[in-house]
């Protein structure tokens, strides 16, 4: 049976999601940050019995789903199906594939890419190394924005200044970045979709002509151990192999193909 959730059900929900907070970092954000009874978010569980057994939560145009086994595809499909505006679809690549054929909408955007997590680093880090990296304050968002628009791969990013003080406003991100000897900001790396329980890592860049020098490690380093001492899970998205070993070196690991999907309205 699926039916909408409501407050009540919360405790349910987290017991389904929490034990994979990597993997639910949107939805368990989403429904610290909106609830159940929100404009702009609806949550449906599928109930065997007593047990909720899978999710599906839309957060204005994003559909987003979770199970730990199988659940109610062209039950879920159906509740996508009704809804005519554009939309996105993410999730595990093994629980959105099964999806597909049911939903009855034009592929816009169909995109997939390795999904990655720690629970905790592979070696100690001295903190005497990390002395040089700072937390970024407001008075360095500018400056931070500049330099990551100086990297090709973020030079097209929506990164604004007032991104930046909504994250530290409601704690749903956080960067750290490090100096040069001559007071260059050289390299960054940030959070996003923090939530009670785990953070996604994003924006880990070094400007052109500082690369292979450690400074995103250190500041990785930093960010990873803080995270962590906190308790929060690690996650996220890499593209290329060659990225994916670097974040392994430090303790990430796969957890799966990440799918994201973009349909057009009807």
């Amino acid at each position: 049976m699926i039916r909408k959730l409501t407050k009540a059900d919360h405790a349910k929900v987290m017991e389904l999601v929490e034990p994979k907070a990597a993997e639910n970092l949107f939805i368990i954000g989403d429904i610290e940050a909106f609830g159940y009874d929100s404009d702009v978010q609806e949550v449906w569980g599928q109930w065997k019995q007593d047990n909720l057994i899978a999710v599906l939560l839309r957060y204005r145009e994003n559909f987003i789903v979770y199970s730990e086994g199988d659940y109610d595809v062209k039950g879920f499909a159906e509740i996508i199906n009704k809804y005519k505006q554009r939309c996105n679809l993410s999730g595990l690549k093994h629980l959105i594939n099964p999806l597909l054929k049911y939903i009855d909408k034009i592929i816009r955007v169909h995109k997939e890419t390795y999904y990655a997590a720690c629970e905790e680093l592979r070696y100690p880090v001295n903190p005497e190394r990390l002395e040089q990296v700072e937390y970024l304050k407001a008075s360095d968002y500018e400056e931070n924005i500049k330099m990551l628009q100086s990297i090709p791969e973020f030079s097209s990013s929506n990164l604004t200044k007032e991104s930046r003080e909504d994250a530290e406003k409601n704690k749903t991100g956080r960067t750290y970045f490090i100096r040069d000897e001559n007071g260059t900001m050289v390299a960054s790396a940030s959070t996003t979709a923090e939530n009670s329980q785990s953070a996604m890592i994003v924006g880990v860049g070094t400007r052109p002509g500082y690369e292979r020098q450690g400074y995103a490690t250190k500041c990785m380093e930093k960010l990873c151990t803080d995270l962590l001492a906190e308790g929060k899970s690690l996650c996220l998205f890499y593209d290329n192999p060659a990225a994916g070993n670097i974040y392994k070196r430090l303790g990430f690991e796969d957890i799966g193909m990440w799918t994201m999907i973009r349909y057009e309205a009807e």
